[in-house]
């Protein structure tokens, strides 16, 4: 009876989401349906084949596990670089700052050799193959997505960049909405460490979930980007499914490389944190001390939500503004405004200050469901946020010159469809759990 509830739940909320996109849609009547049901029905079979099948779902724990080892690898440098720094406190800030941040240097190295090396390049090509030919779609927008599963949403045009130039309106949003809806291999290591903290276990079982979600994500955002912007022109499918290399001259140069982008993400995603939650406290204490106690409404929120919020704050606004999404994604009545909170944390600032918030409500005894938090775990994991907008006009436009119109144009349904797409895909996540 409760996997019924569970299953209409998520009919419901992938009816909701699909309907959402088709109101943002350019072009209705050009959209292709059976491409759109292909996409569900793929991800669907991708979230089985990985979470229930059982010889499949122990390979996936196998490579999760590497994944949490790779970590402990990351910290021994750390070690060696901070001494006592990292091994003397369990508080969250040392976590981050001497454990989380040196995995994305480390992982955007390993990253950067496995794509010298090609092997990156080869379970790209498989997962690009599968998606061109069960999707129909053209061999760069394929490419580009699957790759967007291992690399940054910069980065991964790369792979397609003889192409950019000549891709389609369609194309260019396909190719946006993928690198919104799906992470790479430097955050992916900090994700593991913002949820599962120092404890192999739990690290293991984090990279398995967001490994899938971002796994998943890659059909889901191609049957939004398709919905939101239909192609309208002929593309050849069976052509295209080649990828460039890598520009480094040997393995060595590889990792530095790797090494110095990581480092540039690395402080990136440290300041944009250290400024964000500046500014939420801030926002949060004008709200609470201006309006909330002049208006009474603290009190009013607090017995409310049970003391989960502490009065009428930013955080709160954002949790009853999101809160729907968070119901129809499968999200337990008595958690949908945290969740709330989370996934408009997640839109309006972005997923790295969404995840810490997420272990800071768990380290406060926030007291989240199991689903609860496979949920926001899935629903995350993705870079669709305004500020990505900016990211991708300025990276791709770089490579790509004259799409710049088109960049510019498209970045709004890009967040939208990249944020349906994490959606779908914590919508999926929430019925299987």
């Amino acid at each position: 009876m409760e996997f019924l509830t569970d299953l209409s739940r998520g009919v419901l909320g992938i009816v909701v989401l699909i309907l959402v996109c088709y109101l943002f849609s350019a072009k209705k009547r050009e959209i292709n349906w059976k491409l759109v049901g292909t996409g569900i029905g793929l991800q669907v079979l991708l979230a089985l084949l990985l979470l229930k099948v059982p010889f499949i779902n122990s390979a996936f724990d196998w490579i999760a596990d590497k994944f949490a080892k790779l970590l402990q690898f990351s910290g021994a440098g750390a070690e060696f670089l901070f001494g006592n720094l990292i091994t003397d406190s369990d508080s969250f800030g040392y976590i981050f700052a001497f454990q989380v941040l040196p995995t994305i240097v480390f992982f955007s190295a390993i990253s950067s050799m496995l794509y010298y090396f090609g092997i990156l390049q080869k379970v790209v090509y498989v997962l690009a193959w599968v998606m061109s030919k069960t999707m129909g779609l053209s061999g760069p927008e394929s490419l580009a997505t699957a790759a967007n599963v291992f690399i940054g949403q910069t980065e991964a045009p790369l792979v397609v960049k003889p192409y950019l130039e000549k891709m389609t309106r369609s194309e260019i949003l396909c190719l946006m909405t993928g690198g919104m809806a799906t992470i790479a291999g430097g955050v992916f290591a900090a994700y593991i460490g913002f949820l599962g903290g120092t404890d192999p276990e739990l690290q293991a079982y984090f990279a398995k979930h967001l490994l899938t979600a971002s796994i998943i994500s890659a059909p889901a955002a191609i049957v939004a980007a398709k919905i939101l912007l239909p192609e309208t022109k002929s593309k050849d499918i069976s052509s295209q499914l080649e990828m460039e290399g890598s520009t480094a001259n040997n393995v060595l140069d590889a990792i530095s490389t790797g090494t110095t982008d990581g480092l540039k993400l690395a402080v990136n995603v440290g300041v944009m944190l250290l400024v964000f939650t500046a500014l939420i406290a801030l926002a949060n204490a004008i709200m609470l001390k201006f309006v909330g106690s002049w208006t009474g409404l603290n009190d009013w929120v607090i017995g409310f939500t049970d003391g989960r919020f502490a009065g009428f704050d930013f955080t709160f606004i954002l949790g009853v503004l999101f809160a729907p999404f968070a119901w129809i994604l499968g999200t337990p009545s008595e958690d949908v405004l945290l969740v709330g909170q989370l996934l408009g944390q997640k839109t309006i600032l972005n997923e790295f200050f969404a995840y810490a918030e997420l272990n800071n409500l768990r380290e406060a005894g926030a007291n989240l469901s199991p689903k609860s938090l496979i949920i926001a775990t899935y629903a995350l994991c993705g870079f669709a946020n305004f500020a990505s907008i900016g990211i991708q006009i300025g990276g791709i436009s770089a490579i790509a010159p004259g799409q710049r119109k088109n960049l510019t144009e498209l970045g709004i349904k890009a967040l939208i469809g990249g944020t349906i797409a994490c959606f779908l895909t914590a919508c999926i996540a929430g019925v299987l759990y």
